[in-house]
């Protein structure tokens, strides 16, 4: 085919919904419908689009995988009307009728995350993924066999003349799966997607799909999934590289898009949208993380704790980025150490954001529960058992506020918070999702400080610049119980996220006493994260799916 004559192909980047096979099917449908009529003739769709990624242990289930196949059905059928049209659709495929893919009978019964092409109401070819991701949050070795044992040869469909190639997420990761393509005669590689985001992402996806398409010389096609599913986010940005790995294309992040691109041989050509800083890209993400789980769960709003402190403020000022004013309302709930400045701040914070602002005193409730124990308590000085005291009230009216209106009660830790323990649980813990769970606190600042930054002062200047304080007890701060968060933070990192040792952050500069201290409240609060609600993950490790450490261990190092 000549280089001068392009094949116009559109990356449809989709917000697909677990479970939601005919919704799904309408949103595949609509997208090709929308890109036939803009001249497109290839589509691609994302990995597990139809069933929605991950399917987890839905894929165990029989009846899922039956609907999954009619669904397919369907969904040819409902484009058989757009004669010329070649539609890319992932979705897991089963080989046999009997057995489990978790048993050993794995020749009666092969599961795979898999790729059909749709075309004149028909599957015309399937791809089985070859390269099975079982890191961070992946666990397809649970539910999936390689494409290998699938039998099934290398899936090329020629459109405009040109020989496109299908590959699935991982198999373009690694040489082998591009390779056996170019073998069997592609041109160009489409690679559909669903990769969980973490910041920065992108970038690397982008840098490791140009080695791919220079090491074969092809132009490489990359579909991605939008949208939320629990604790993990797909920030879309598609794109297309040319045979040279230069990007010639790319679709907008965090929402669903129809990318149309220009393909020959060697080249792409289509609109570049631009990668925002890592900043817009936590705030777009925890934004989006809010929206589609409250959203998809169908709950009609939600209740904020709001404190007037940082925590409380960034995760009200996301959810009505979210959700809107109307949908979210906030509790003031002072007790005898609440600042003024607090109850100032947090009524200031609610009205320049226009929720429903509402105040309950703990001070009756509080003076009960210490009548009550009084006895039991005898003799005994104050501490952290009466801080917590007023924590679990707060949490038990946040959580009877939900079940009265049914609105979800987001929670206001931090990621330094959780990993420390500085935390309360069954009260500050309590609630239904967990908003910037995976956010440092130095982070959280930084989003505060970016988020007043984009037109008019969201979050009153004093709640970033006074010293943080669960105010739980007279005059206190964070930095009382805990290291500085600038240091807190490093060795956070460095050792829950990059796994590095003691004696290596010890190495780095850091303090040896707070390096051990910080360790070791990580380990002695696994149980709490156990209990904790779930959280967006914006990092490349959070606490969650790719964090599953024992409870009960005495590997200290």
């Amino acid at each position: 085919m000549s280089d001068a004559i392009p094949v116009k192909v559109a990356l449809a980047q989709i917000n697909a919904i677990v479970g939601d096979l005919a919704g799904n099917t309408d949103k595949i449908v609509a997208a090709a419908r929308t890109a036939y009529e803009q001249g497109a003739r290839l589509v691609l769709t994302p990995e597990l689009g139809l069933c929605g990624y991950p399917p987890e242990d839905l894929l165990l289930r029989p009846a899922f995988m039956h609907a999954c196949a009619e669904a397919l059905a369907d969904c040819a059928r409902r484009l058989a009307d757009m004669p010329g049209l070649f539609v890319v659709v992932g979705h897991p495929y089963q080989q046999g009728n009997s057995g489990d893919v978790r048993s050993k009978s794995v020749a009666v019964q092969l599961r795979f995350n898999a790729a059909s092409v749709l075309s004149q109401g028909h599957v015309v070819g399937t791809y089985c993924k070859r390269e099975l991701p079982n890191y961070q949050v992946f666990d397809e070795r649970r539910y999936f066999a390689s494409g290998r044992d699938s039998g099934l040869p290398p899936l090329i469909v020629k459109v405009g003349g040109i020989a496109f190639a299908i590959l699935v997420c991982e198999d373009a990761w690694f040489d082998e799966p591009a390779a056996t393509a170019k073998a069997a005669g592609a041109e160009v590689l489409c690679v559909i997607n669903a990769s969980p985001f973490h910041l920065g992402k992108m970038v690397e996806r982008e840098e490791r799909m140009a080695v791919r398409a220079r090491a074969v010389d092809m132009p490489l096609l990359y579909a991605h999934l939008a949208g939320a599913q629990d604790e993990v986010l797909f920030d879309g940005a598609s794109f297309a590289l040319d045979a040279h790995g230069v990007v010639g294309a790319r679709a907008k992040m965090f929402e669903a898009d129809l990318a149309l691109v220009e393909v020959t041989t060697t080249s792409v050509r289509g609109a570049v949208a631009t990668i925002p800083g890592i900043e817009a890209q936590a705030w777009s993400a925890l934004v989006v993380g809010v929206r589609d789980y409250v959203g998809k769960n169908g709950f009609p709003g939600v209740i904020i704790g709001l404190s007037g402190g940082i925590d409380s403020a960034l995760v009200l000022a996301i959810a009505v980025d979210a959700l809107g004013a109307d949908r979210v309302r906030t509790v003031m709930m002072p007790s005898p150490y609440t600042a003024d400045i607090s109850w100032i701040d947090a009524r200031d914070m609610a009205a320049r954001l226009g929720v429903r602002y509402d105040e309950i005193s703990i001070v009756p409730m509080f003076e009960a529960f210490k009548a009550s124990l009084a006895a039991e308590f005898a003799g005994l000085a104050e501490d952290a058992t009466e801080e917590n005291i007023q924590a679990r009230i707060r949490g038990t009216l946040l959580m009877a506020l939900s079940n009265k209106f049914g609105s979800i009660v987001l929670t206001t830790g931090n990621k330094s918070e959780m990993a420390t323990g500085y935390c309360t649980l069954y009260g500050d813990m309590a609630g239904g999702f967990a908003v910037i769970k995976d956010v440092a606190k130095t982070l959280v600042f930084r989003l505060a400080e970016w988020k007043n930054a984009q037109g008019r002062e969201i979050i009153p200047r004093r709640i970033i610049t006074r010293p943080p304080s669960a105010e739980l007890r007279a005059d206190q701060t964070d930095q009382d119980s805990l290291p500085p968060y600038e240091v807190l933070d490093a060795i956070l990192q460095r050792y829950m996220e990059d796994d590095q040792s003691i004696e290596e952050i010890v190495a780095t500069g850091l303090p040896r006493a707070d390096v051990e201290r910080v360790t070791r409240l990580i380990k002695v609060n696994e149980y709490k994260r156990r209990q904790a609600p779930i959280g967006i993950r914006i990092t490349h490790r959070a606490f969650g799916r790719d964090w599953r450490y024992p409870i009960t261990s005495k590997f200290r190092a």
